[in-house]
C-alpha cells in the first residue's frame, strides 16, 4: 500500500464545501440509508491510509453518495466526465473537487492529474463500468482498464466497493467492502498488456464475489 499517508487536514479551505456538506447530511443521511457494511475479510476492515483508487458499480445516479458512505471517513476525489463542469450544476462536481476527464479521448494530462493526486495520498473514487449500467439486464458492464494504469502510476491498491440498489425508499443499503489488492506486488510495475486485461477481468469478478456475499448475508438474515 502507498506508504505516503494521507496527512488530510481536518479543515481545509480546499474542502469546505465538500466537508460542509458531508458534516451537515452524515446524521440524515444515516438515519435514511441506514448503511449495513459487509466486509470481504479481517484485512478488508482495515482503516484505508494513503493514496487508494476505489472502484465501485454504477446502476444509480446516488452511488457516489453511497461510495462515501462506504468509506466514510475519507475525503473521496470521484473521476466524472468533463461535460459536467459545463452544466448548470458544475458547481456542484467542482465544489466536491470532482476530476473531470475526457472519457472519449483520455490524455496524460488527466492521468498525470489522477496519479499525482494519488501520490500524494488523496483517495481517487471511480466507475469503472464508464456509464450506469442495467445490473438487473446482464448483470455489471465490461470494465474500462484505465483504472489499472492509475493504480500503477500512482502506486496506489485498489479497492473494490460493492453498492447493492435500495429496491424500497425504506430499504437499507447495503455495501461491501473487499480487501485492498496491490497490483504492483502480484504483476510487478510493468505488466504486459495481456495481463492488465487479465486484471481487468480479476477485479470485474472480484466485484461479482462481493455481489455475491452480499445476496448470501441477505439470504442468511431473511432465514
Amino acid at each position: 500500500m502507498n506508504k505516503q499517508a494521507n496527512k488530510a487536514k481536518p479543515v481545509s479551505f480546499r474542502y469546505l464545501f465538500y466537508d460542509f456538506v458531508k458534516l451537515t447530511a452524515a446524521l440524515p443521511g444515516l438515519i435514511w440509508l441506514r448503511p449495513k457494511w459487509i466486509f470481504e475479510s479481517p484485512a478488508a476492515r482495515k482503516r484505508i491510509r494513503g493514496g487508494c483508487v476505489v472502484i465501485a458499480n454504477h446502476a444509480g445516479f446516488l452511488d457516489p453518495v453511497y461510495v462515501m458512505f462506504a468509506i466514510w471517513y475519507r475525503r473521496h476525489r470521484f473521476v466524472c466526465d468533463k461535460l459536467f463542469f459545463q452544466g448548470k450544476k458544475r458547481w456542484l462536481f467542482q465544489g466536491f473537487r470532482c476530476i473531470p476527464v475526457d472519457r472519449e479521448n483520455f490524455g496524460m494530462d488527466s492521468m498525470r492529474k489522477i496519479t499525482g493526486e494519488l501520490r500524494g495520498g488523496s483517495l481517487v473514487s471511480i466507475f469503472p463500468e464508464g456509464h450506469i449500467s442495467q445490473e438487473g439486464e446482464g448483470g455489471l458492464a465490461s470494465f474500462k482498464s484505465g483504472m489499472v494504469l492509475m493504480a500503477l502510476q500512482g502506486k496506489a491498491p485498489i479497492v473494490p466497493v460493492y453498492c447493492c440498489q435500495k429496491p424500497h425508499v425504506y430499504s437499507r443499503l447495503r455495501i461491501a467492502i473487499g480487501e485492498p489488492i496491490n497490483i504492483m506486488e502480484r504483476y510487478g510495475s510493468r505488466p504486459s498488456l495481456p495481463q492488465i486485461e487479465g486484471i481487468v477481468e480479476d477485479l470485474r469478478a472480484k466485484e461479482e464475489e462481493l455481489i455475491a456475499l452480499v445476496n448470501t448475508k441477505r439470504r442468511i438474515k431473511e432465514k
